[in-house]
């Protein structure tokens, strides 16, 4: 009868700790699902200057291919370019985004025109802005003009290469710039495009054909 009553409270004790670790790891899960919610940068940092490029035709397609002009990124990825913004406030500058979320549908419309993975992802593997996790942008200044970089967006030359050195030391000093302060709040440089910036953790998000609202 002892036997079986202390085999009971230990199956008993067993079911509340597996109990309390389900709901700790629930916790843990809605977390994560929350900081990889898909946010509108605007709603985030509403000082943050928006100019999405693929809502309008000003773009290597020559189309438009966004129904909005809005920039979606997870939740995480929004916060931290906030940071960035805050960062770069102190300096009188500020940050111009050209591009964030893309739907995969989109990324096909590219690949099609242009299928070289150095400049679009192919959309098989699907690209970093299908996860919501990458950005494109620039830095303006006070006034809103646009600091010197090495090409204008979506250049797609080895002038845009984070290497290439042939270039007017303005331009090299701003890229590096804009490449240190985004480095430190969590976002890894592309190689061939010195706008483009993939979120750390990137791997984690889905990719995803949502079209924007």
């Amino acid at each position: 009868m002892n036997f079986h009553l202390r085999t009971v409270s230990l199956h008993s004790l067993f079911a509340v700790v597996v109990f309390s670790f389900s709901l700790i790891s629930s916790e843990q899960l809605f977390a994560q699902n929350d900081s990889g919610d898909l946010v509108n940068i605007r709603s985030v940092d509403s000082t943050i200057v928006l100019d999405i490029r693929y809502a309008t035709s000003n773009n290597f397609t020559h189309e438009v291919l966004y129904p909005a002009a809005v920039c979606m990124l997870r939740r995480a990825a929004a916060e931290s370019l906030h940071a960035v913004q805050q960062e770069l406030q102190k300096r009188k500058l500020g940050l111009k985004v050209f591009d964030g979320y893309r739907p995969l549908s989109v990324q096909k419309k590219m690949w099609a025109l242009v299928p070289d993975d150095r400049y679009v992802a192919n959309p098989a593997n699907g690209s970093r802005h299908n996860r919501g996790a990458a950005v494109d942008l620039t830095m303006i200044d006070s006034l809103g003009n646009e600091l010197e970089m090495p090409t204008p967006f979506d250049d797609f030359t080895e002038k845009a290469h984070r290497d290439y050195m042939q270039l007017p030391e303005k331009a090299i000093e701003d890229r590096a710039m804009l490449e240190g302060v985004m480095k430190r709040h969590g976002f890894i440089p592309l190689s061939t495009e010195w706008w483009h910036f993939d979120f750390t953790g990137w791997q984690q998000y889905p990719v995803m054909d949502e079209p924007l609202k």
